[in-house]
């Protein structure tokens, strides 16, 4: 690994140390997260790679072969996978989500009921499109949203349990029994779309979710240390993932020694189920900046990536107009959503310096990517630590970044 001299690519190296400074004091010296490695690329060359803390209570220091949980970080990798099956022609975004899922076909939305009392539903306005797996304005939820009946069914059925009595096959069909909170498209709900969509990838492909990954994706682009199960001889790398526990404070949430991470998934989620490293996911980042190529292999055409980071929410919207959802990676103000990422639509909404463009999304351990093709900038944040909204460090991070920006 080659790690390109900062000024050369237009970044005040003083302003970029004083990034790990902020973490440190910010948030490792209070205790507020375990640890903290921070990744930034301008053209694909990275010019900035730190790593602060230890990787495993009481082990040694993170470090480029650290491994972490991603959580969400998935999705937009799913989604690629499934506009990979679009460029074949083998499916397409306007298709009904039931032509290839049956499981969901009929599946109505919510009119009451739940808590005890049988599902009442309304049929759906229109079906449920690939497009809306994609843009999460399925109707579809998160059991952790903890707002209606519907996701109080979703606990009440574990249906999102990695380890728990469901394949992804019969994670589809709990679905389908269950209602919809709203009819698709009307609105926009952070949710287990992503894991439908895989679903879907493993149905119209014949291979395993898995599987299409490392064929199709891993291997082509190098990503060696990418997967759903830590294999043995790389799970000393893994680090250790705490979360924040009312009454408690920081507490232990996956040990890495002894991972649930260290064993394969029953239900296998293309919405958060993958573990990886910085350098891993920069070229996958790359792969995104260079609009579908990396080192002369093309995963999918430039348009493919282009559709892929255009705003698709209806009629041209934001998330701050149709979001519902009470957890968001996003922050709703000037963003939209294309394909797999959220979308920077309106700068001076947000509040922070960015690119009209730039595309980003993260994981519930505080993981965070995003893309910059204007200024073609990328950057992986990676931690381990839940929830991903108790602190703002995403957005200070960007604001740091950008600061450091010198042309």
């Amino acid at each position: 690994m080659e790690i390109d001299d900062p000024i050369a690519h237009g970044f005040d190296a003083a302003r970029l140390a004083r990034i790990d400074a902020f973490v440190k004091t910010r948030y490792l010296d209070s205790g507020k997260l375990p640890h903290a490695q921070l990744l930034l690329a301008r053209d694909g060359r990275i010019v900035h790679f730190s790593h602060q803390g230890a990787a495993r209570e009481g082990g040694a220091a993170v470090d480029e072969s650290t491994l972490f949980r991603i959580a969400s970080m998935t999705k937009p990798i799913t989604s690629l996978a499934f506009m990979m099956l679009v460029e074949e022609g083998l499916v397409a975004l306007d298709t009904p989500v039931h032509h290839v899922l049956p499981e969901l076909k009929g599946v109505g939305v919510y009119a009451g009921g739940g808590g005890g009392v049988p599902f009442v539903t309304r049929p759906t306005a229109q079906p449920m499109r690939m497009v809306d797996l994609l843009r999460h304005t399925s109707g579809l939820t998160y059991s952790f949203q903890n707002r209606t009946n519907v996701d109080a069914a979703y606990r009440e059925g574990r249906i999102e349990s990695w380890h728990g009595n469901l394949t992804l096959d019969e994670f589809v069909a709990a679905l389908g029994r269950l209602p919809l909170e709203f009819s698709p498209g009307e609105e926009w709900n952070y949710s287990v779309s992503t894991d439908v969509l895989g679903a879907v990838v493993a149905r119209v492909s014949g291979l395993s979710l898995d599987q299409f990954f490392v064929e199709r994706i891993f291997a082509p682009l190098g990503m060696r240390d990418t997967f759903f199960q830590v294999p043995e001889d790389k799970i000393h790398r893994l680090s250790d993932c705490w979360t924040m526990q009312e009454g408690n404070g920081r507490v232990l949430y996956d040990r890495g020694e002894a991972s649930a991470w260290s064993r394969f998934p029953k239900l296998v989620s293309g919405g958060g189920g993958l573990v990886s490293t910085a350098l891993d996911y920069h070229r996958f980042n790359t792969m995104l900046l260079n609009r579908g190529v990396l080192d002369g292999v093309r995963i999918v055409s430039p348009k493919t990536i282009d559709l892929m980071t255009t705003n698709h929410l209806p009629g041209g919207s934001d998330l701050a107009a149709m979001s519902r959802a009470l957890f968001s990676e996003a922050t709703n103000a000037g963003t939209g959503f294309g394909l797999g990422f959220a979308i920077n639509l309106d700068v001076a909404k947000t509040l922070i310096p960015g690119s009209t463009g730039e595309f980003y999304w993260g994981g519930m351990f505080s993981t965070a990517f995003f893309v910059d093709p204007v200024e073609r900038i990328s950057m992986v944040f990676m931690t381990q630590f839940s929830p991903s909204m108790l602190y703002p460090i995403r957005r200070e991070l960007k604001t740091l970044i950008y600061s450091a920006l010198t042309r």
